[in-house]
Order: C-alpha cells, then structure tokens, then sequence
C-alpha cells in the first residue's frame, strides 16, 4: 500500500525461537520451539539455551524415555514447517509403528505418490526420531537415505533400538 509519504512497511511479529540440546545415543541433538510447539530437531549442540521452558524439558524427558527403552511414541505438539505435501508424507511417517519398518515404495503407495517424491520429502524432515523417517527403508530392506548424525549408521542404530533389527 502507497501513502503519500512513501510505500507502508509492516512489521513483522518477532517469532522467539527457543532451543534446548541433550546428550543422546546417537549424538547430540538439540530441539528447537517456537510458538508452543516443537519446529526443529537437530544434531549438534548449541551454547545459547533457553532454560526452564517446560515445552523443551519435556521433549527432553521423552527422548531420553525413548533412548533408555521406556517410550514407543512422542506425545508432543510439533510443526514442522514445508509443504503440504510434505506435511502429508511426514504424517504417514507418524503412522508407521514403533520398532517396525516400511520401504519408500509402500509408502509412496499409502500417499498416492512416487518413491522419489516420497524420498525428497523425508529428506526435508525438521523433526528427526520425533517423525521416524528412520523407520524408511529401501524396497529389498536396505538401509538408505538418513542424513542425521553419522548417517545410516545412525539410522542402523536408531533400529535396533526400536528391535527393527538385530545388532
């Protein structure tokens, strides 16, 4: 919009983003919120953390609950930012079970899609273990595609934890 003193600008909302990292199996890792709700799970470790907040201690609790054996599933909210394509690959990967695999052909086929879309999407997922795109595997059952922490090791890791495979 014009005025007669020039274009208006409007401002945008601060969004704080708050940021908490745990030690894990699988390396360190730090959870990233914003607006009540987890957007981000990262390896590494960051020095600024936002401490006390209680969305971060608890996403913290349930990870080390899942590390340690004592959690199958994540009751926390999430919102993962991208398309609603991938928003919709990235619910099916909710869907798949604890301790259970499924190839990137059986899940192209549950969103109606094609397995390299299906590939690009679990590529793009903020949330790592919180949406179990490790639980993904290629058509014969071999272990593809992880980009997080030490790559498919971390995913071989990650599976054996859940009893998907053996050590």
């Amino acid at each position: 919009m014009m005025t007669d003193k020039g274009p208006e600008c409007a401002m945008a909302e601060t969004v704080t983003v708050r940021a908490r990292s745990l030690h894990s199996p699988v390396g360190d890792l730090t959870l990233f919120a914003e607006a009540g709700a987890l957007v981000a799970l990262e390896w590494g470790w960051v020095p600024d953390q936002t401490a006390g907040d209680p969305l971060l201690e608890d996403a913290v609790r349930q990870l080390h609950e899942y590390f340690d054996g004592r959690r199958r599933a994540f009751d926390l909210p999430l919102a993962p930012s991208g398309s609603a394509f991938e928003r919709r690959v990235w619910a099916a990967l909710c869907e798949i079970d604890f301790g259970t695999m499924l190839s990137y052909r059986e899940l192209a086929e549950q969103v109606a899609s094609v397995p390299r879309a299906i590939g690009r999407a679990v590529a793009r997922n903020p949330l790592p273990i919180l949406i179990p795109c490790h639980r993904v595997v290629g058509s014969d059952g071999a272990l593809v595609g992880y980009s997080g922490g030490e790559g498919i090791e971390t995913k071989r890791a990650l599976l054996v934890l859940e009893g998907a495979l053996a050590c």
